[in-house]
């Protein structure tokens, strides 16, 4: 059964393009770890909630767009074993591939306020 990683992110809305060319370069590695889709979704209509909502989630700043982005892998145990990959990687400057290295791609957001988790899908329904 797939597995699925879901963001939740506050981008500075001026840094549109950064961020796209951010993820396309940082995205093609998970593809190369295994993952099946990956989904870059920037803030359209992400209204304010009254008990809670996106944007405070990840206290969003005026000026900042909330992005929604989701991995889809074949399974739990190809994300884990990309995710490992991933952490040794980032642990050892000498492995780091340089689309994930962020002195050649720099975040174009504040890392600190992404949110994100791992999900097992219960319903997967299409047209």
């Amino acid at each position: 059964m797939t597995y699925i990683d879901g963001f939740v992110i506050p981008c500075p809305t001026a840094n549109r393009e950064g961020f796209i060319e951010h993820a396309r370069a940082a995205d093609a590695v998970f593809v190369e770890l295994g993952a099946l889709r990956i989904v870059e979704c920037w803030g359209d209509d992400v209204p304010d909630g009254h008990t809670t909502d996106f944007r405070r989630a990840v206290q969003a700043r005026e000026g900042e767009t909330v992005l929604f982005s989701w991995v889809e892998w074949p399974d739990k145990e190809t994300r884990d074993a990309a995710m490992a990959r991933m952490q040794e990687m980032m642990s050892d400057p000498a492995k780091v591939d340089p689309r994930m290295d962020p002195a050649t791609n720099p975040m174009p957001f504040d890392g600190t306020r992404l949110i994100f988790g791992g999900f097992v899908p219960v319903v997967d329904m299409t047209a």
